[in-house]
């Protein structure tokens, strides 16, 4: 029944987050990798997984699960409900001192038994003017956990103007998720050359500002 229930609640979510911002997919020419992969993306919203995962094809939503933070999907039982058996969330606790798992095996033994990770390098809302905030270490170390996982990068456009900050209710517009090529991590890469690598490849999926000549 509760396996009922959590499915239901997904496409009841899809369907809303579809209707609310009338999200269009872009997609690399090549299409998205038919392998588990980790899709890296800007986060400037608490919706940014929800629209990456809702735009997926079903085949691969299914198989996709957000990494989050534990102290935000357990702190009532339906925020648990949600993030555990709704989105089967990687559920990270970010204090140190509160850990009983390490984040980067949490993340490469959910990799290992098949799923794709959504994941936000910056690791927390961007509410600056910056288009991106400094990326943490954890994509790195995951990724020299699992050198071989493709990482494709995820721009989310106009999400942030849906859902800002302190608002409860949407305000209807139109979103776009524009997914890029894959990546793989070179042998050797350094974590600041990695890093910024992962970073360069994101910006390059953001829209334009107008009067840019592109």
């Amino acid at each position: 029944m509760k396996s009922f229930i959590a499915k239901a609640a997904a496409a009841v979510i899809v369907l809303f987050a579809r209707a609310v911002t009338a999200v269009r997919a872009i997609w690399p020419e090549e299409g998205l990798p038919s392998r588990p992969c980790v899709y890296f993306a800007n986060h400037s919203s608490h919706g940014d997984f929800v629209l990456v995962w809702a735009v997926l094809p079903p085949r691969l939503r299914h198989q996709a699960r957000p990494v989050a933070g534990a102290e935000y999907w357990l702190k009532s039982p339906l925020n648990r409900f949600i993030g555990s058996d709704v989105f089967n969330a990687v559920l990270i606790e970010r204090e140190r001192d509160k850990r009983t798992e390490d984040p980067i095996a949490q993340m490469a033994s959910a990799i290992d038994a098949g799923s794709s990770l959504i994941l936000f390098p910056e690791g927390t809302r961007n509410q600056s003017e910056a288009s991106l905030l400094p990326f943490k270490s954890g994509i790195f170390h995951l990724v020299t956990a699992r050198p071989d996982i493709d990482l494709v990068p995820v721009w989310i456009n106009n999400l942030n103007r849906v859902m800002p900050k302190g608002e409860i209710v949407p305000i209807p517009l139109i979103c776009t998720v524009t997914f890029g090529s894959a990546l793989q991590f070179t042998p050797g890469e350094t974590k600041d050359a990695f890093l910024e690598r992962m970073r360069s490849a994101l910006l390059a999926l953001s829209p334009k500002p107008a009067g840019s000549g592109e």
